[in-house]
């Protein structure tokens, strides 16, 4: 199904990307929330790099969480995609449109 939106949009020295969600090729949605936070942060650097750009551009990122008691699993993972000075975050606990446990969404600085 085509949705009404980009995956990314380059604007003014910078790249915005739409909310990323743990589908797997198939459609399928890996178990559990480390596995999902892998899978959106690798499709979130593969997009980038499609744009001639890496998470290490990242300067701000916005994560929605299913569940709060997931949050210290995802900064887990999280830290393992992103280097000091981390980018700015924020982490909101809300529902989502898929039954996923969450989705992320990235603002990168042009090469």
């Amino acid at each position: 199904m085509q949705l009404p939106f980009s995956k990314a949009v380059e604007s003014h020295g910078f790249i915005f990307l739409s909310g990323e969600v743990p589908l797997n090729a198939d459609g399928t949605i890996p178990e559990g929330i480390e596995a999902q936070t892998e899978l959106v942060l690798n499709k979130i650097a593969q997009t980038l790099s499609q744009q001639s750009a890496s998470l290490n551009d990242v300067v701000s990122v916005t994560v929605y969480l299913t569940d709060k008691s997931d949050f210290a699993a995802f900064n887990q993972v999280y830290e393992r995609f992103f280097a000091q000075p981390y980018p700015v975050r924020t982490t909101v606990i809300a529902g989502l449109v898929i039954d996923a446990k969450i989705e992320i969404t990235v603002i990168a600085k042009k090469g």
